[in-house]
Order: C-alpha cells, then sequence, then structure tokens
C-alpha cells in the first residue's frame, strides 16, 4: 500500500511551445522533466495543449495531426518507465471515437494513469473552442503516489460549471490547472481574482500554469501563480519570461500549504504592454522563420516605437530601416529618422519616392485629367512607399513590419496596399495615446530581455512635435481628427466598452464628432480585415475579438 505524502514538490512549466511543431514541443518537455528530476520535483504541471501549442484552432480537424500527438504522449510515457523521476501533467488534443476533446495525460513511471478532458469550452472573444472540440464529462481526482489532483483546464476556472467544487466535493486534495490565458492589460489581477474565487468556493489550493510565448495575435504572458486554501498568494512566477519554477507543499492538518516557492514581481502596465509586443513581434519573425525585417522609418512616433521594438526583441543586425522622402517630407523628419536609426544603431538606407510618384501620376495623367489633386494623389505616395518596401522585402527575405496605431486603424486613416502593406504590426492594438506613453517609458527603462541600447532611442522631437503623414504642404492628423486624447476616448467607448452614442456624448464628447467617429470605424472595416496581424493588448482587439461585417448600414443615431 502506498504511504500517503506529507511534501510534494512541484514543477510549474511556464515554457513556449510551438503551434504544429509536435517534436519540437515533445523535446522541449523532455528537457524540463530532466530539469525537474535535477531540483527533486515529485510532479512536472504543464499547460494547457502544451503538446500542440496553443491555440491549435482547425489543425485538430487533422486526423494525421491528433495521431502525432497522440505518439508523443505515448513517447513521454515510455521516457518515464525506466526512471524513479517525476510525473507527468501534460495538455494535448486527444481523439476519443468520434470526439475530439482538449485533454491532459497524466504520466508516473512509464504509464498514462489518467486522461481527464476540458468540461467548459468557451467560446468567446478570442476563443472558438467549441468549433473543433467536444466538452468532457465532469472530471473526478487523480490519484498521484497517494495525493487526490484536481485538474481543471483553464475555462473550467473560469466559467460557471462549478468544476473545482465538484473535484473538491469528491475528495481533491490540492488543484493543478493548466491554462492558455492569452495577455491584455491587467490580465493578472483578473486571473487572480477568478482564482480567489475558485479557492473560497473549493477551500483547496490551486496552482494556475500559464503559457508563455507569441501565437500570431496572441501573446501568453507566463506569470503562473498558486494560492493558499487560505487565500494568500503561495508563489508568483515571472511574466514575460521562460523558466521552470519549483514549488514546495506541506500536509498540515490534513491542507496542503506551499512553503517555498518564487516571488516574483509583476511589471506596471507602460513596461507590461511593452514587453507583451516586443515578445508578440521576437515569436512572430522568428516562429515564422524570417532572418530579418525591414520598416519603413518616417521621423514619426508610430514607425519610431515600431524600430525600437523590432531592435529590442531582434537585435540591430536584424533590422533595416528605410526612410522614403518625397517632396513633402520635413527636413526635421529626416532628422529624427536619422537620429532615431543612429540611437538604435540599426542600418539605415534613404530611398526617395520622387521618380515612382511622378511615374504613376504620369501614367495616369490623361485620365485624371481636369480633375482636382487629392487623397488619390497623397495615396500614391503611400503605396509607392508600400511597393518599395515590399521589394527590398522580397529581394532580401525580410519582412515588412508595418506601424500602424490603433486610432489610425479604428478610423481607417491608413493607405490600404501602402503604408499598410507588411506581415506584422506590433502596435496595432495600442491607440495613439498609449504609443506615446510606451515610447515616454522606453526612453527611461531597458525591458528585460530586450536586445537593444539604453538611454534615449526614440528623440524627444519625435514624441513633442504634431503627428503628421505629411502627404500635402503643412498638413497634421488633426487637420481631419479631433486631438488624439479625445479621439481615443471616443473610440475605447465604441470598440472596447460598446457604449451607445448616447452614452459617450453624455461623457462630454460632441454629438456630430462622436457620430462621424462612429461611422468611420464602421465603413474601414474593409481595410482592418486586410491588414497584418499584430499582438492582442487590450481586452477588445481588431481581429480574432472584434469581428464585425463588413456591410453594415447600423448607426446608432
Amino acid at each position: 500500500m502506498t504511504e500517503t505524502p506529507n511534501i510534494l514538490r512541484i514543477a510549474t512549466a511556464q515554457f513556449n511551445p510551438i503551434v504544429g511543431d509536435v517534436a519540437g514541443n515533445l523535446e522541449k518537455a523532455i528537457e524540463a522533466i530532466k530539469d525537474a528530476d535535477r531540483h527533486g520535483a515529485d510532479l512536472v504541471l504543464f499547460t494547457e495543449l502544451f503538446i500542440s501549442g496553443y491555440p491549435p484552432e482547425d489543425l485538430v480537424l487533422k486526423p494525421a495531426f491528433l495521431e502525432k500527438c497522440a505518439e508523443a504522449i505515448e513517447k513521454l510515457a515510455e521516457y518515464t518507465a525506466d526512471k524513479d523521476g517525476p510525473g507527468i501533467i501534460i495538455g494535448y488534443p486527444r481523439q476519443n471515437g468520434d470526439k475530439r476533446h482538449n485533454s491532459i495525460a497524466v504520466i508516473d513511471k512509464g504509464e498514462i494513469i489518467a486522461i481527464r478532458d476540458k468540461v467548459d469550452l468557451p467560446n468567446y472573444g478570442e476563443f472558438d473552442e467549441k468549433r473543433v472540440f467536444d466538452a468532457g464529462e465532469m472530471p473526478g481526482p487523480v490519484n498521484f503516489r497517494g495525493v487526490r489532483l484536481g485538474i481543471p483546464i483553464c475555462e473550467d476556472i473560469w466559467g460557471d460549471l462549478d468544476v473545482c467544487e465538484t473535484l473538491a466535493e469528491c475528495g481533491a486534495e490540492i488543484l493543478l490547472s493548466p491554462n492558455g490565458s492569452p495577455y491584455y492589460r491587467d490580465k493578472v489581477d483578473v486571473r487572480h481574482q477568478v482564482v480567489l474565487r475558485q479557492v473560497i468556493q473549493s477551500e483547496l489550493p490551486l496552482i494556475y500554469a500559464n503559457q508563455l510565448g507569441g501565437q500570431d495575435e496572441l501573446v501568453f504572458d507566463g506569470a503562473s501563480f498558486a494560492f493558499n486554501a487560505d487565500k494568500t498568494l503561495a508563489f508568483q512566477m515571472s511574466q514575460f519570461e521562460e523558466t521552470l519554477s519549483i514549488s514546495t507543499w506541506k500536509r498540515e492538518d490534513d491542507v496542503w500549504v506551499c512553503s517555498d516557492g518564487p516571488k516574483s514581481n509583476i511589471p506596471e502596465k507602460e513596461e507590461a504592454d511593452y514587453r507583451a509586443c516586443m515578445l508578440g513581434l521576437r515569436d512572430y519573425v522568428n516562429k515564422n522563420g524570417f532572418k530579418n525585417v525591414v520598416l519603413g522609418l518616417s521621423g514619426g512616433i508610430d514607425s519610431a516605437i515600431c524600430a525600437a521594438l523590432a531592435v529590442d526583441a531582434l537585435g540591430e543586425e536584424r533590422l533595416r530601416c528605410v526612410m522614403l522622402p518625397y517632396r513633402y517630407t520635413s527636413e526635421l523628419s529626416l532628422k529624427d529618422a536619422a537620429d532615431c536609426a543612429k540611437a538604435l544603431g540599426c542600418r539605415y538606407d534613404i530611398v526617395p519616392i520622387e521618380e515612382p510618384v511622378q511615374g504613376f501620376l504620369s501614367s495616369l495623367g490623361d485620365m485624371f485629367d481636369g480633375t482636382d489633386q487629392g487623397i488619390t494623389e497623397e495615396n500614391i505616395q503611400s503605396r509607392a512607399r508600400g511597393v518599395i518596401l515590399m521589394a527590398i522585402s522580397n529581394k532580401f527575405g525580410s519582412m515588412v513590419v508595418t506601424t500602424g496605431n490603433k486610432s489610425e486603424m479604428s478610423v481607417g486613416y491608413a493607405t490600404l496596399y501602402g503604408d499598410m502593406n507588411g506581415g506584422f504590426n506590433p502596435i496595432k492594438d495600442l491607440y495613439k495615446m498609449q504609443v506615446y506613453a510606451l515610447s515616454r517609458w522606453r526612453n527611461t527603462q531597458v525591458p528585460p530581455g530586450a536586445l537593444g541600447p539604453s538611454g534615449e532611442v526614440i528623440p524627444m522631437s519625435i514624441i513633442e512635435k504634431a503627428p503628421s503623414a505629411e502627404l500635402r504642404p503643412d498638413q497634421t492628423d488633426q487637420d481631419s481628427l479631433p486631438p488624439y486624447p479625445v479621439l481615443d476616448d471616443i473610440l475605447e467607448c465604441l470598440v472596447e466598452k460598446e457604449m451607445s452614442t448616447a452614452d459617450i456624448i453624455a461623457r462630454g464628447h460632441e454629438e456630430a464628432i462622436v457620430h462621424r467617429i462612429e461611422h468611420l470605424l464602421y465603413i474601414a472595416e474593409y481595410k482592418r480585415r486586410q491588414s497584418a496581424p499584430g499582438v492582442k493588448i487590450t481586452k477588445k482587439n481588431f481581429g480574432r475579438d472584434r469581428r464585425y461585417p463588413i456591410t453594415n448600414r447600423f448607426r446608432d443615431r
């Protein structure tokens, strides 16, 4: 008969899997198990769907993919067969007859001793698991070396199905929850509140293991943690860093209490947002096999912060900045762009666009004869720049980083097939005022893991001057838009909060401006559908979270 232990050392694996790289994720898991064994761990807790990477989306509809994942789980079991090492809790997508489940396997000493399936499948925001998975049955505890473990999977602790309470009623002694919870601003506090609710209801401690890494638009920030049954924070792992942490749990009066674990600090919001953008860009570039990136450095704030993010994420040698001046480009912008590139230490080229723009205008001269110059001619400038950047991309294999912020993307102040050209946009979900805040923050701080220099990397003249696309003489953004603090507040009310226009007007905004911004937001949907993916920072980004029809005549009047 197995003696009931009074000490349990649990390794929480906060790692960065790659979706679809089953062999690579298996190898990463084995290295983590070896490391946990060296530190005397009894159990290694991996994150949700670790073997497949999360979220695998429609990959799980391919039988061959599910077979590879199942084979990886069998190989993990074989790996532990002749070793007196730690047990494993690891997530994978599972074929079960004619059903597919988001599952975990519990492996110990060469055997898969239990399988549990996710009960509550999320179907909101960035999640659409009901498309590809079937809900599992309400789980019971797993007997692991004499300790009854409850293993609720991600949404099982977020939803209202009382999975944790059921596990407690069935005799679970401690809850271990593998998660794939993407970042948005202040998400750590939200997770803490979710877990505290479950701890209070179940009267059990809970370990929350969260994935790390960028996956297309989503960034998983780690920040794994645990709460004791008495509602005290048992341990807190770092945010945005790949790590394996050991926590020691002791049975005291039939209650498991954490006696030893990491106590990391969570970054403040500007640092967290910046590091999320940096991690998202780094993983998108590296996981998709790009050797380097290129961007148009205009002398404006958006391209400057994207350049800083690229250097911080990838290193100065992997970024090429290109200034693409036209007759309306100011001397100040030329100086600012050069100073920014110099401060970052990256390659800087100048490619004038006078000849290609005039070539387009000449070709269209007869057709445009008798018409007034306006937005069409301005867009030709932007599209000429886009063509040149894409040519550089094709010639040298560099991914184009596109640089439009959320304020611009919201109201359509971006040129399709022009400045919207690119493979990825690290600031796509940052409003203009947030771009300014992060730029000021970066000038005084170097985030952990950044490869860029310290000091002022975004010249203050860029931050202080009036923003302008410089597509006509003396142009500024505020010629046709309200001041950015006003615009951003209206947009946040419309997009994140889904407020009525009446309620937004009641906040003190002018009625005509609110209705105009709402109109611009809706008619720009077709542009956003064709925009590059970008890091999710807010609760409702364009793309996975907010899915509005392109053809849409609704106006809130």
